[in-house]
């Protein structure tokens, strides 16, 4: 006999396959094994790594709103122009941040390379003869409007416009002098006034404002405007005087607001004299305010942006910002302290605010700068960047470069500025912030405005609010009605009905979500809006009523009661449905008449309620109805498969069928019911299309029914497309889509270790 043994054939009449069958066989069965094993595991973890890309991606697009701001030396050089020594009245930088100005008291202005001090070109203004200039004034920097004030009292505003040629594709500026009023002096007033102390000029809706103010405290102020002959090309002059009280005090700073409406007076002690010249024959003084306290003196004031807000600098290193807040009772705005920033070491010598945004920077007599923003109420950097005391600043337009020029003999520095999202700090997007006019620090999202000068709201609290607002009302509908549903379904109803309620709940799921808000903004919102007592007797007759045909139907006969098979009570329900809501709807307008005086939106304005067509109420009625489909389709499963001997078992020992649902089904299906909660939930939190269509939109903090919001989601939707690629309030919204996406995963995690240990505890069952 052989050593090794031979497999022998089997036998025609048996029933297994051949042994190389066999072997093939289990070789396919491993690799379909292998195959599913590991394809399902990659599949994972090709999940989570695309959910990890995803939240890489917006920390991203992220990222840069958390980069620390950055002040550098970026060269040094003489001060162009300086051979005659005079002082630099005032410093500015062209929108490219290439070419510099410097205005000196000789009344020379000289135009340089910003980044190396090369000599561009001089310009004289016209001085008249045998005078010399006593007084310059600068209105914001964005409108690059400037006033002299010469030794015979006379003013003349101007304006440093720059020319744009491309020669060969290079760009040319060149820079060149207007004169908005004519090239001749203007006197203000009735001339009795000499040398001015002070000077300012604001260019509002009604014209060119030029105000000064003397060392006695008188002060004149006249309106200009302007008329061109689109005929002749004549420019016609129109000029109108404000009649001004004298403050009695040397006049050390004078502003106006580009509204025209008010004008501010800093005298020798740091007091503020706010007058109301909106009556132009009859400007009144509304209040003195201490600006830096008794201890101090003002030493630097500027307007931000918008001249809505003043910033102050005083001799003790303090900078604060003040803006008008209106009083209720007298109708009058009045100059508010608002915040205070990081002080200087020194006395503060000059504030620059930026073009366009609300941040600013100023210099002390030791020679450190500061760069502050005035929104999220931050300083940003505070450095020295010379050994005398800072004279004058200049912001560019792009924020990217300034210039610092010192006491030093012909120093000027030049700095090179990476500051682009200096409005996201924690403070401004989660906490409560004092924008400009407002009466008090509230939440507040608004991103754009048609003002140049806008102050952009990012605070994102609103908008979360919002999400859990609306997802709240849809889950207060949808929850009940499709768990309940789902227990009925499941354990009560009939299997005929079942094949037929179950598929056609699930159907609705199918309905685009953009027809489901297109139909409750156009057609459920004015309904309900004109129709409102429904929502009261609604909610008081039709769980009423059901339960009064329940209890009916249970006192009838059982002979009668027989004739409807098990399982197919709910069908006698239908009528009473239909009837109840018929009863509804025709009754509505006669409560209106009863018992809110024929309109129940009036009543609820009288009460005090506020109430928006578009609001909580109606987004909670459409999304709860497009969640009710994914919570009874997960929920009816987790009851429906209950294992048979649990339930027959509670049954067999007497319990009743509702007791059995309550004891036994609930508990054993509660780990798929919480899932189907919490999967409902997640689909109402990033709902878009329904919000977006039927809320109204309005970003309010408030959990009020009858108002609107704004979600996480539809903000996301309506703004990304209009925002500029980059910009601050590009990244803030790849922030609240971080912000959604990190929602979600926390309340999907919280969830999952809730439903394992219901699992556990319940297993046993």
């Amino acid at each position: 006999m052989s050593a090794t043994t031979r497999e022998e054939p089997l036998s025609s009449g048996s029933l297994l396959p051949a042994a190389d069958d066999r072997r093939k066989l289990r070789k396919k069965r491993a690799f379909r094994d292998a195959f599913s094993r590991y394809g399902v595991g990659s599949s994972g973890i090709g999940v989570i790594i695309a959910l990890a890309l995803i939240f890489v991606y917006l920390f991203y697009e992220t990222f840069p709103l958390l980069k620390p701001v950055s002040v550098e030396l970026e060269t040094e050089f003489s001060v162009p122009g300086d051979a005659d020594r005079a002082p630099t009245l005032h410093l500015t930088l062209d929108r490219y941040e290439e070419i510099g100005a410097r205005f000196s008291e000789s009344g020379v202005i000289t135009f340089f390379e910003a980044g190396t001090g090369a000599l561009r070109s001089r310009l004289q203004i016209p001085v008249p003869e045998g005078e010399r200039i006593t007084t310059f004034g600068s209105g914001e920097s964005r409108r690059s409007l400037f006033v002299y004030g010469f030794s015979d009292g006379s003013v003349l505003p101007l304006k440093v416009d720059y020319t744009q040629s491309f020669i060969d594709g290079v760009r040319q500026i060149e820079p060149k002098l207007s004169f908005p009023l004519g090239e001749e002096p203007t006197v203000l007033g009735d001339g009795a006034i000499e040398i001015y102390s002070a000077l300012a000029i604001v260019e509002g809706r009604g014209g060119y404002v030029v105000a000064g103010g003397t060392e006695d405290g008188d002060l004149v102020m006249a309106l200009f405007s302007t008329r061109t002959n689109l005929m002749t090309g004549a420019v016609q002059k129109q000029r109108e005087d404000f009649s001004l009280p004298s403050i009695g005090r040397p006049v050390r700073q004078v502003l106006v607001n580009e509204s025209l409406r008010n004008l501010f007076v800093v005298d020798d002690r740091g007091r503020l004299f706010n007058f109301d010249i909106v009556d132009r024959n009859n400007p009144t003084l509304i209040e003195e305010v201490d600006l830096v306290g008794t201890d101090a003196r003002v030493t630097a004031a500027e307007f931000l942006v918008g001249s809505r807000s003043l910033i102050v600098g005083g001799s003790d290193g303090s900078v604060r910002q003040w803006f008008l807040v209106r009083n209720e009772e007298t109708g009058k705005s009045h100059m508010t302290f608002v915040r205070g920033f990081q002080n200087h070491a020194g006395a503060v010598t000059t504030i620059e605010p930026e073009y366009l945004r609300k941040g600013f920077m100023t210099g002390d007599d030791q020679g450190n700068v500061g760069l502050h923003y005035a929104t999220s109420n931050v300083t940003l950097k505070m450095q020295p960047v010379a050994e005398s005391p800072i004279v004058r600043i200049a912001m560019g337009p792009n924020n990217g470069r300034a210039l610092v020029k010192s006491e030093d003999l012909g120093a000027m520095q030049v700095l090179a500025i990476d500051n682009p999202h200096p409005q996201t700090s924690i403070s401004a997007l989660w906490g409560k912030v004092w924008y400009e006019g407002r009466a008090e620090p509230q939440f507040i999202w608004q991103s754009s405005s048609a003002d140049d000068a806008f102050e952009a709201k990012f605070s994102i609290v609103p908008l979360s609010i919002g999400t859990l607002k609306a997802a709240l009302f849809a889950m207060l509908l949808a929850m009940p009605l499709a768990i309940m549903g789902a227990i009925y379904t499941a354990y009560f109803m009939a299997p005929a009905i079942r094949k037929v309620v179950k598929p056609s709940i699930e159907l609705m799921e199918a309905l685009p979500t953009v027809i489901l808000g297109f139909l409750a903004g156009i057609w459920l919102a004015p309904y309900v809006e004109n129709n409102l007592p429904i929502l009261v007797t609604g909610v008081i007759l039709f769980p009423l009523l059901i339960l009064v045909a329940a209890f009916a139907w249970s006192r009838l006969p059982q002979a009668i009661r027989s004739w409807v098979p098990s399982g197919w009570e709910a069908a006698l329900l239908v009528p009473v449905v239909i009837g109840t809501g018929w009863l509804v709807v025709t009754s509505s307008p006669w409560i209106e008449i009863w018992f809110f005086d024929g309109s129940m939106r009036q009543w609820f304005t009288d009460v005090g309620i506020p109430y928006d067509q578009r609001n909580a109420l109606i987004v909670g009625m459409a999304m709860g109805f497009a969640v009710i489909p994914t919570i009874f389709s997960i929920a009816e499963d987790a009851v429906f498969n209950v294992p048979r001997h649990l339930t027959n078992g509670s049954l067999a020992l007497g319990a009743t069928p509702w007791q059995t649902v309550t004891g036994v089904v609930l508990l054993t299906a509660s780990p798929g019911i919480f899932s189907a909660i919490m999967i409902g939930f997640g689909r109402a939190v990033g709902e878009t299309m329904i919000v977006l269509m039927a809320s109204g939109n309005s970003p309010v903090v408030n959990f009020n029914l009858f108002e609107g919001m704004r979600t996480l989601a539809a903000n996301i939707a309506v703004e990304l497309p209009e925002t500029a690629v980059g910009s601050t309030h590009f990244r803030v919204l790849f922030l609240s889509a971080l912000v959604l996406l990190m929602f979600t995963f926390v309340l999907n995690t919280a969830a999952e270790i809730v439903r394992q240990r219901l699992r556990k505890r319940y297993a046993s069952l």
